[in-house]
């Protein structure tokens, strides 16, 4: 692990020291960073998002964290004693840090399967109707003629663009959150 404080990172965050204080954080498994100023969090995750092209995750409790959150693919704010800065100008919004696990292993994950599923299903859904219009031009000789009335159209995308999507997001959960919180590898193994 490595822990590192403000004055060093005043002098790590350097362009010539950059790329050495990169190399190094990837040796290690955890990188903890203490009493730095804004300006360094918000620094820091934009360089470990820009040079390694990795995907960050910012978490805050207070005001002194809202551009570290801003700067990151993801912030989750912290509500608590230092206010609600954090909590508004984050994507997600946890009342303790304790459940950030269960946000990360069990949401993320349903989510990640949820998300990649209904992309899935609207392919699905709108070849199947294009598929429908294409095959139709061909027996009505190209004419132009509209196959359905307008609102079957909107009734079509209404009912299928809305209702599974609802059901899907409510009911599907293809595992459960205790095997989630006690298998961590889950998480990596579903992307």
């Amino acid at each position: 692990g490595l822990v590192i404080d403000g004055r060093a990172l005043e002098h790590v965050l350097h362009d010539s020291l950059q790329n050495i204080f990169l190399e190094l954080t990837e040796k290690c498994q955890a990188v903890v960073c203490c009493r730095a100023t804004p300006l360094q969090k918000s620094v820091l995750v934009r360089l470990v998002r820009n040079k390694l092209k990795a995907v960050t995750l910012a978490v805050g409790d207070g005001a002194n964290d809202v551009s570290m959150i801003q700067v990151a693919d993801t912030g989750v704010g912290i509500s608590g004693q230092e206010g609600m800065q954090a909590v508004m100008a984050s994507d997600f919004a946890i009342s303790q840090f304790r459940h950030l696990r269960k946000l990360l292993l069990v949401h993320g994950h349903w989510c990640y399967t949820r998300l990649s599923n209904m992309v899935l299903y609207f392919f699905y859904k709108n070849v199947a109707y294009v598929n429908l219009l294409f095959w139709y031009q061909f027996f009505c000789g190209f004419s132009g003629t509209s196959m359905t009335d307008y609102w079957i159209l909107i009734l079509f995308n209404l009912l299928f663009t809305s209702l599974p999507p609802i059901i899907y997001g409510v009911l599907d959960k293809d595992v459960s959150a205790e095997i989630l919180m006690q298998l961590p590898q889950l998480y990596m193994m579903s992307q």
